[in-house]
């Protein structure tokens, strides 16, 4: 299951109706801007992940941090510090606040949803995806990934392929990532 899949079906579609209702959308419309903001997230958790220490890092923060509330229990999604976790997991895998912004930007643009109310979901959206993201990680998914860094990308790949054509490599990463990270 990929990452958008994961997060659509976490409880039942409850971390979907939390964000709807959270910014006043209709679930289709919280879905949407789900998946118009996910490439980036998951091309920005690829790319941190090739970089030397990076993986190592984020293997940590899977599997220390307390992410996976926010798929178990929907309603932390309406906490505010919901909102600066997903600033601190945006500033780590985007790097800055103009990234984000660019980020916002694009999916409003293909969504047609208002660009800064997309700038308000970002951080929710980005703090939902780690939790999907640890949430495999502790189930025991990403047990190669303890063994090996090669592991880890293999374990990744599929979680972070949202255009779903096999893996997350380093031309996917460009694709997705290049118009944010050229800013």
């Amino acid at each position: 299951m990929n990452l958008l899949e994961t997060l659509l079906a976490a409880q039942d579609g409850g971390a979907v109706r939390q964000l709807a209702g959270r910014f006043g959308l209709d679930e289709s419309q919280a879905a949407t801007a789900i998946q118009a903001l996910l490439p980036a997230l998951a091309g920005g958790l690829a790319h941190r992940a090739q970089e030397p220490a990076g993986l190592e890092s984020l293997l940590g923060a899977l599997s220390g941090g307390r992410h996976e509330q926010y798929l178990d229990n929907p309603s932390t999604l309406e906490q505010e510090d919901t909102v600066m976790d997903g600033n601190a997991i945006l500033g780590h895998i985007l790097g800055s606040k103009d990234v984000s912004r660019s980020v916002a930007s694009q999916a409003s643009a293909q969504t047609g949803l208002d660009n800064s109310l997309l700038k308000q979901m970002l951080p929710i959206v980005a703090a939902m995806a780690m939790g999907a993201l640890s949430k495999q990680t502790n189930q025991g998914q990403a047990a190669a990934a303890q063994s090996s860094p090669l592991g880890a990308l293999d374990f990744l790949a599929p979680v972070l392929d949202v255009n779903r054509d096999g893996s997350v490599g380093a031309a996917d990463v460009i694709g997705m990532m290049g118009k944010f990270f050229s800013r």
